[in-house]
């Protein structure tokens, strides 16, 4: 069995063990209780004399070891029940020569079992508990072929392991790729209570190549439907996943739902949530039947040995040659022909739960699931993703789901009983850790912190934390670890995470490689008052300079940094290669002016703005570099923010070595492309959401 369960060969050795053990207690007492025929005492203080001293004490420990024995008498009698429901139960089977087994397990020296693949169903060593067992094994299928669905496989099994408590049994249904990437994968995964089985995928196409199937996924979107032939004859329910399903929970609470089953019910499905199969999508769209809404085939629950005996295969092949008559071929691969099977036959279903599998394409209705159901259990990234689309990953980016490990380190800190308390927001990676401390420097105040980190980087962070002073002594910064994933720095995600985790009522919303003024703190806690930012919707700009040098005497005014900006010391950020960021805030103004003043949003503007908390949040379909900034200003300015620059406030951006997004957009054309997509379908998102308010945007965006 699997690690978390003992080896059957030890378990066995160790009962025969225990039940000896007693046995040899009894003969010992008994037999050497007599010598000669006569009595042998027990207790060593008898071979004195029967001397009343004595005597007493012997029999107080006659009566101690003869409780003991009666002890021993009965955790023997409950051993015995134990193995009886072990031997009680089904053994295990040989498996077939059909699939390739790998398994992670670790420590039950059981190496003949393990190269010969043992599958025991469902069954466990450990005994029966309600609902899902402790040790009770978790079987999961997935289809998967080729190299971007062996990525997000590992996505998948991430997330599952994650969350998991008991062992896991994974069947894969593979083609050569994925077989050669996966089976080396877990090979070298040491995760503990893992097996992993693989099945020819190729050797299946015949039986569903005679489906013409216009879905992307092509022929392998339709194996699905003979699973029940595929997997082992003793195996007698599965947990079927897509590849790019993300779990928020332990697996074992989907599980124990096929507990909830009765009757005929053999799948358990979650409604769709489009309007796909009511046929009101286009004109003369014409789909599949199906029972209402129908059935999303991302997740599903399969009674195995129930649908054998129902015939499952005949059942589905007659269905899908009846509908081919008249609809030619299949939309959505194995997702139509189960739900035609189902409109014909509704007492098959067991309907999930939506938070079971929430749909995140285009036309879906899962903001109903997010309203209804506020512990999101499982998300379904983009089930219509073209994996061919030459932006897929920046797409699918979107939807990565990264562990996140709030307040690495110790954080106290109360917000100002004023309500002016600010705090400052900020995102890194490892290369930007030596800005901490200048940072801490110059703010006082509270700061929260988003750090994009491998595991081995966040281990480098907390010796590097543990061995400064200066952040030592602060307990006003939360620390949040976003753990790496993909191939893109999530920008915007790293901010949402950081802002999500203030106390305070308002935000400084920075970048890491800024430095803000010496009491820009106090200051901004003023001008929250000043401008009374609780009862208007403001955003107030702090004005961005740079410097070239990376050693600068920092200006400790305003007058000292209008000096050093007509020496050439300082520069308005980004003048030199992207004016428009900044243009709007309209420096020469700046220079004379005492009192705040209002300037109004124009294309590109992306200034560093000081807002309440309840601001909205940073999109995240842009990462790595390009327009993270500026869609979130755009936001602010379409939910009617005014912008209102500080006459006395500024920051300075401190230089560092480019980025490596920052050389992959100047060097990459597919890059930039895929921006300017993203750019123009934040914009029609805006229009929809905003209506005519949001043609200034586009506009705006043609004549720049």
């Amino acid at each position: 069995m699997l690690g978390i369960c003992r080896g059957r060969r030890k378990f066995l050795a160790a009962s025969l063990s225990l039940l000896c053990i007693p046995a040899i207690t009894w003969i010992y007492l008994f037999a050497g209780s007599f010598e000669d025929g006569k009595p042998v005492s027990l207790s060593p203080l008898e071979s004195q004399a029967h001397s009343p001293r004595y005597t007493a004490s012997s029999q107080r420990e006659r009566e101690s070891l003869e409780v003991r024995v009666r002890e021993v008498e009965e955790e023997n009698r409950a051993l015995r029940r134990q193995l009886s429901l072990a031997q009680g139960r089904a053994p295990a089977h040989r498996r077939g020569n059909h699939s390739k087994t790998y398994s992670m397990e670790e420590g039950t020296g059981d190496s003949e079992n393990l190269r010969a693949g043992i599958v025991a169903g469902n069954s466990s060593e450990c005994g029966q508990q309600p609902v899902v067992e402790k040790c009770e094994t978790i079987h999961v299928a997935i289809v998967c072929a080729g190299y971007n669905a062996s990525r997000d496989v590992v996505t998948l099994v991430k997330s599952v392991l994650f969350h998991r408590r008991n062992p896991l049994h994974f069947h894969l249904i593979a083609d050569s790729i994925a077989e050669q990437i996966l089976a080396t994968l877990f090979q070298t995964w040491m995760v503990p209570a893992v097996r992993v089985d693989f099945y020819n995928a190729d050797e299946l196409k015949s039986e569903v190549s005679w489906i013409p199937n216009k879905h992307y996924s092509g022929i392998y979107g339709l194996m699905k439907l003979v699973l029940t032939k595929t997997l082992p004859a003793n195996l007698e329910r599965v947990i079927v996943l897509d590849t790019d399903i993300t779990f928020a929970t332990d697996i074992a609470e989907l599980w124990a739902v096929f507990h909830k089953f009765k009757g005929q019910q053999v799948l358990g499905l979650v409604e769709n949530q489009s309007d796909w199969y009511l046929g009101n999508l286009w004109k003369n769209h014409r789909p599949w039947p199906a029972l209402g809404r129908g059935y999303n085939t991302g997740v599903i629950l399969l009674l195995l040995d129930k649908l054998r005996k129902m015939k499952w295969e005949q059942m589905w092949r007659l269905t899908a040659e009846r509908e081919l008559m008249g609809m030619l071929s299949t939309s959505l691969a194995d997702q139509d022909i189960f739900n035609a099977v189902i409109k014909q036959n509704p007492f098959l279903v067991y309907q999930l739960p939506c938070f079971w599998n929430v749909q995140l394409s285009d036309h879906t209705r899962s903001e109903q699931c997010y309203r209804d159901v506020s512990d999101l259990k499982l998300q379904k990234q983009l089930s219509e993703l073209d994996e061919d689309d030459l932006c897929y990953e920046f797409r699918r980016e979107r939807f990565t789901v990264h562990r996140t490990h709030l307040y690495f380190l110790h954080y106290e800190y109360e917000p100002a009983a004023d309500s002016t308390d600010v705090t400052l927001v900020a995102q890194l990676s490892m290369d930007r850790l030596q800005m901490l401390e200048a940072i801490c420097k110059h703010w006082e105040g509270p700061i929260s912190l988003a750090l994009y980190l491998s595991d081995a980087e966040a281990q480098q962070f907390l010796r590097y934390a543990q061995g400064s002073e200066v952040l030592m002594s602060r307990h006003n910064v939360g620390y949040h670890i976003v753990y790496k994933e993909g191939q893109f720095y999530p920008v915007n995600l790293l901010r949402n995470v950081a802002m999500k985790h203030i106390s305070t009522p308002y935000m400084f919303l920075s970048d890491i490689d800024f430095l803000p003024m010496y009491g820009l703190y106090e200051y901004l806690r003023k001008s929250v008052i000043q401008l009374d930012l609780a009862n208007t919707k403001k955003a107030m700009i702090v004005p961005a300079f740079e410097t070239l040098r990376y050693r600068l005497s920092f200006p400790k005014s305003k007058a000292e940094l209008l000096s050093m900006l007509d020496m050439g010391t300082l520069f308005t950020f980004r003048y030199h290669v992207w004016t428009k960021g900044h243009a709007p805030t309209n420096f020469a103004k700046w220079r004379t002016a005492t009192t705040p003043y209002r300037v109004e949003w124009e294309a590109d503007f992306e200034p560093y703005v000081v807002v309440r908390r309840d601001c909205p949040e940073y999109d995240r379909r842009f990462v790595g570099f390009g327009w993270n900034k500026v869609a979130h200003i755009m936001e602010l300015d379409a939910q009617e923010y005014e912008f209102t620059v500080l006459p006395n406030a500024y920051m300075i951006h401190m230089p560092h070595a480019p980025s490596f997004d920052i050389t992959k957009f100047r060097s990459n054309k597919q890059y930039r492309i895929c921006l300017k997509t993203l750019k123009e379908e934040f914009q029609q998102d805006m229009s929809r959401r905003y209506g005519f308010a949001a043609l200034k945007y586009l506009t705006a965006e043609n004549n720049s």
